[in-house]
């Protein structure tokens, strides 16, 4: 388990590891700064700081995506009434308390990940002992290679020697690519690979789908599984 601290340096929180999300709603603005400029103006919010270092502000609605975030590694410097994140890519990001509500920090633990359905679950391993049928000259690497916001499905090693990041759902969908999209940000900044691809994989990919991972060079399959059931036995079988 990570060990979870924040530090101050110079009034600054550099995020490091920490155990604690911090719940905060307050009246706010936020202010983005970086591929494009974006402005949110005064409203009660939710802003969350995750022990990752993510940060993420929300309304009341839309579901479970924010209205704008910032991906870890940050460094925030909180001020009295402002707070400033920014990243190693130049993004700032500055949140403006006018009313602070509530602040709260809890220390969630370790999370067991995500369980897969009966199906899922079966693709990956069904996957996963013939890494081939994706692509040919990929060998497995490992299933389940943790990450710290989560395990990735299948890490694989490619005939050129680089590494692939395998994310497999039942259903392909936009919020799949985003999952694999923030491991592959992650595993990017890993020394141990030269370079790291990404492959979506699944039964049915939405044509949402397709078009985010095209656009973030993510390589997309559907694969039959019927079809690998089929050859997971040597043996014909009449059921």
């Amino acid at each position: 388990m990570l060990e979870l601290t924040t530090e101050l340096v110079t009034g600054r929180w550099m995020f490091l590891q920490s155990a604690a999300m911090r719940i905060v709603i307050a009246d706010c603005s936020v202010d983005y700064e970086g591929r494009l400029s974006a402005h949110l103006p005064e409203a009660a919010r939710l802003i969350m700081l995750k022990a990752d270092g993510c940060v993420a502000i929300h309304a009341d609605g839309g579901a479970y995506k924010p209205l704008n975030w910032m991906n870890a590694p940050n460094t925030l410097i909180e001020e009295e009434s402002r707070w400033i994140v920014t990243n190693p890519k130049g993004e700032r990001l500055t949140i403006t308390l006018h009313v602070v509500h509530s602040d709260t920090s809890y220390e969630l633990g370790q999370d067991p990940g995500l369980e897969k359905d009966g199906v899922e679950a079966q693709l990956q391993k069904l996957l996963a002992e013939r890494v081939e049928v994706l692509e040919e000259g990929l060998t497995l690497v490992r299933r389940e290679y943790p990450t710290i916001i989560g395990p990735v499905d299948l890490l694989c090693r490619a005939a050129d020697g680089g590494a692939v990041a395998v994310e497999i759902k039942r259903k392909g969908s936009i919020d799949g690519v985003e999952q694999l999209s923030r491991y592959l940000d992650f595993l990017r900044r890993d020394t141990r690979f030269d370079s790291v691809r990404g492959m979506f994989v699944a039964l049915d990919v939405t044509p949402q789908a397709r078009a985010l991972a095209t656009d973030r060079e993510i390589e997309w399959q559907e694969v039959d599984y019927d079809e690998l059931r089929g050859i997971e036995s040597n043996f014909l079988r009449l059921f």
